[in-house]
């Protein structure tokens, strides 16, 4: 059974809405692209484009890799969507894809959007 959190981004990915968060003790605005497992954890591949970070953030945002179980006060907004730029590598963030905002994804998702 997903977790409270898990079905929000769900919700966001298929609403295509912003989401505020805290993840790692700080607050942040991101946009999830990739949901699902690595091992037994939930995990997200985001495109944060707002917020703090331990290790500060590039202007005009960076791609993040989320477990889900870090992740507290979720609340979805309206705003523009934020997928970054192409990128060459392929991801590793999430082992199990269950959902890809990506319609022409290569990670054979579970469910499609």
């Amino acid at each position: 059974m997903p977790t409270q959190t898990y079905t929000l981004f769900a919700g966001a990915m298929r609403e295509r809405k912003q989401i505020r968060c805290v993840y790692d003790g700080y607050e942040r605005a991101i946009c999830p692209i990739i949901l699902g497992h690595s091992g037994d954890e939930e995990m997200a591949l985001v495109y944060q484009f707002a917020g703090g970070s331990r290790s500060g953030l590039p202007r005009g945002g960076q791609w993040k890799c989320f477990r889900l179980a870090k992740t507290s006060h979720v609340r979805l907004r309206d705003g523009s969507w934020h997928a970054g730029s192409s990128h060459r590598q392929a991801q590793a963030c999430v082992e199990v894809v269950d959902i890809d905002v990506n319609p022409a994804s290569p990670y054979k998702p579970r469910r499609w959007l």
